[in-house]
C-alpha cells in the first residue's frame, strides 16, 4: 500500500521527472521510482508544482511520453481519487455499450463522502451530472438501484435491533409478492441503510429463512441488477474480501483484465489495500503479490507491484 514519502521534496521531484521525460527517449526507471512512491496528496502538489516551476502540464508531459498500461497506471495515479473514479465511471458509460461491471463495483463500495467527492469531479470535467449521464445509460430497475446508490445518502448509524427485524422480515416477505415490488423492496433496503445495520439484516434473514440473503437474490433476481445486488451484500459483508475475489478473477486463467488490476489497485491503495492482501492470501493461499508478478511484466507490472507493496 502508499504511505506518503517521508523526505517528500516536491521541487526535487519535479526537476527529477522533467529531466526524466525531456529530449529523446524517456527515463521510465525515475517516473516509476517516484510516482508509485509518493501519496496522492503529494502527487498533486507535484502536479502544481510542475506547472509553477516549469510551466508545463505534467499529465500532458506523462502522455506523451509513455503509452499502453504504463500511461494508464501512471496518469491515474496523478489524479484525485474522485477524478480518477469519474474518469472510470465515463469511460464505463461512453462509446457504444456500457460497461455494468465498473458502475457496479464502484458506486456499491464507496462512501457517502466519496460520491459527494465523485460527483464534483465528474460535473467538472464532464460538465454533465453524473446522475443524468447514469440515467440515459441505464435502464429499469438497475437504473433505479444506481440512481440510489449514486445519492450517496446511506445511513451511517449503528443496527436498530427492532428495525433490523423488521427489515429482515420486509426481504422476507417481498419474495411471495410480484416480483417488481419485490426488487424495489431490496434495492431500497440495501441502497439505504448504514453497514453495521445491514449485517444485523443478514443475520436475521437467516435466522428466518434458514437462507443466505445473497442465495435469495440469486433464486428472484437476474441480469445486471443481481449483480449490484450481490455487490452490495458482498461489500457490507466483507470489502476487501469483495475486491480479493474481483483481483483475482483479473488474473487467473489465461490473460489479464488489465483495467480491473489496475483501477482496484490504483483506488484501494491508500484506503484498504493490507486488508485485501490478508484476504487474497487466505482466499487463494498466494499472495496477492506473486499473482501480478506472475500475470504482468515490465515498468507496468513494477509500478502495480510498488502499489501492492510486500510479499505476504
Amino acid at each position: 500500500p502508499v504511505r506518503p514519502a517521508a523526505d517528500f521534496n516536491v521541487e526535487a521531484d519535479a526537476k527529477a521527472l522533467r529531466k526524466a521525460m525531456k529530449g529523446f527517449g524517456t527515463d521510465e526507471e525515475t517516473l516509476i521510482n517516484i510516482i508509485p512512491y509518493r501519496s496522492n496528496a503529494q502527487r498533486q502538489k507535484l502536479r502544481k508544482q510542475f506547472k509553477s516551476q516549469l510551466g508545463r502540464d505534467l499529465m500532458a508531459d506523462l502522455k506523451s511520453e509513455v503509452g499502453g498500461n504504463l500511461q494508464r497506471v501512471l496518469l491515474g495515479l496523478m489524479m484525485t481519487p474522485a477524478q480518477y473514479d469519474a474518469k472510470q465511471l465515463q469511460k464505463a458509460m461512453k462509446g457504444a455499450g456500457t460497461d455494468e461491471r465498473v458502475l457496479i463495483e464502484i458506486l456499491t463500495t464507496r462512501t457517502n463522502q466519496e460520491i459527494q467527492d465523485i460527483k464534483e469531479a465528474y460535473q467538472e470535467v464532464y460538465h454533465n451530472s453524473l446522475e443524468d449521464d447514469l440515467s440515459s445509460d441505464t435502464s429499469g430497475h438497475f437504473k433505479r438501484l444506481l440512481i440510489c446508490l449514486v445519492q450517496g445518502n446511506r445511513e451511517e448509524q449503528d443496527a436498530d435491533l427492532a428495525r433490523a427485524m423488521e427489515d429482515a422480515k420486509e426481504l422476507c416477505s417481498s419474495s411471495d409478492e410480484e416480483s417488481s415490488s419485490m426488487e424495489s423492496k431490496f434495492i431500497s433496503i440495501l441502497c439505504t441503510r448504514s453497514y453495521p445495520h445491514l449485517r444485523r439484516v443478514f443475520q436475521d434473514y437467516i435466522k428466518l429463512t434458514n437462507k443466505d440473503i445473497e442465495q435469495a437474490i440469486k433464486n428472484e433476481m437476474s441480469g445486471d441488477l443481481l449483480f449490484g445486488l450481490i455487490a452490495i451484500v458482498r461489500s457490507i459483508k466483507n470489502k476487501p474480501s469483495f475486491f480479493a475475489e474481483r483481483l483475482y478473477k483479473s488474473m487467473k486463467g489465461a490473460g489479464t483484465d488489465d483495467r480491473t488490476l489496475t483501477r482496484i489497485l490504483l483506488s484501494r491503495s491508500e484506503i484498504d489495500l493490507m486488508n485485501i492482501r490478508h484476504e487474497f492470501k487466505e482466499m487463494y493461499e498466494d499472495s496477492l503479490y506473486s499473482f501480478i508478478e506472475g500475470d504482468t511484466s515490465g515498468d507496468y507490472g513494477k509500478v502495480l507491484l510498488a502499489l501492492c507493496g510486500g510479499e505476504d
